[in-house]
């Protein structure tokens, strides 16, 4: 596997945020969709715990500060066009603010 690095990612393409695919590391199942702009990525480099961007709020959250629901970064994936990343993560708890262990429980019919 090659190596990047926090310069080699490209926060320019969607107004400084990038999108974060989450996944169980052990299993690979796909927990939960966000975003993190810089700050949100050092944070989780730093600590090894997951950080991400809240569009809505419009501010940085730690996953888990108010629930407990934690997760500890395992690695992190940048895509071949330097614009999406991958946390592997253990998740501890629910991955989904629903209560859900992932937030993709919804079939579309």
């Amino acid at each position: 596997m090659k190596t990047a690095s926090l310069g080699d990612v490209d926060f320019g393409k969607q107004g400084g945020l990038v999108p974060v695919i989450t996944v169980e590391a052990a299993s690979g199942k796909v927990l939960m969709l966000a975003y993190a702009n810089r700050e949100a990525l050092e944070r989780t480099l730093s600590t090894g715990m997951a950080h991400y961007y809240s569009r809505s709020r419009a501010a940085l959250w730690k996953k888990g500060e108010t629930s407990g629901h934690v997760q500890r970064v395992r690695g992190v994936l940048l895509d071949c066009d330097s614009d999406t990343l991958m946390y592997e993560v253990e998740q501890t708890g629910a991955a989904c603010h629903t209560g859900a262990e992932t937030c993709f429980f919804r079939r579309i019919a």
